[in-house]
């Protein structure tokens, strides 16, 4: 499998791309910190980052995007940032049909280190560690970013099947209604038709 791993951001966006092998197996393929200045208008530093999320995927065809699930800060306007960044990723990615799913911070931490409280220089040291990396990705977005691919490698699978599970039981249950629906029309009809024989 094939994950993407995004941790979204205006200034710096990282992005990763992690192939899961047999076992807790994982593998770095590609990892990159997508930058866009803050004197450039909003809408254009959103455009950029599309683009990259666009590029990422067209080129490395994820069989899933891991991103990092935003949560309010002590700066709202950072909050707002990245959420509008994690937005336009999942975006790029619902266009190509390809699977989003939202990892929170202190899920991704409990994954990689064990525990969720872990700080970011235990994040990179036990990221480097994990990928058999020569040494560690820098800065701190791009090893995010290839945390968050490594979490839904190891989590996410058991994550899918009760998604996929879930999705089952909405379907059947769907059916069902749609099955009590026409039984009870076809139950109305039988009473209308009862009535205007006993009219006649």
């Amino acid at each position: 499998m094939r994950v993407m791993g995004v941790d979204p951001g205006l200034t710096r966006c990282g992005i990763a791309l992690v192939e899961s092998g047999a076992g807790r197996a994982v593998t770095a393929l590609d990892v990159d910190v997508v930058r866009t200045p803050a004197s450039m208008e909003l809408p254009e530093r959103l455009l950029a980052i599309h683009a990259a999320a666009e590029h990422w995927m067209d080129v490395h065809s994820p069989d899933v995007v891991a991103v990092e699930r935003v949560f309010a800060q002590r700066q709202v306007s950072t909050a707002m940032g990245t959420a509008q960044a994690a937005g336009v990723v999942a975006l790029a990615a619902a266009q190509r049909r390809v699977p989003v799913r939202f990892h929170t911070p202190s899920e991704v931490k409990a994954a990689v280190t064990g525990s969720g409280r872990a700080d970011k220089a235990q994040v990179t040291m036990m990221v480097t560690r994990i990928l058999g990396m020569q040494q560690a990705p820098k800065p701190a977005d791009a090893a995010d970013a290839l945390a968050l691919a490594i979490c839904h490698c190891w989590r996410g699978a058991a994550g899918e099947r009760m998604a996929a599970a879930a999705e089952k039981a909405r379907v059947a249950q769907e059916a069902h209604r749609r099955r009590l629906a026409e039984a009870r029309t076809e139950q109305a009809r039988a009473e209308q038709a009862r009535q205007k024989a006993g009219q006649k």
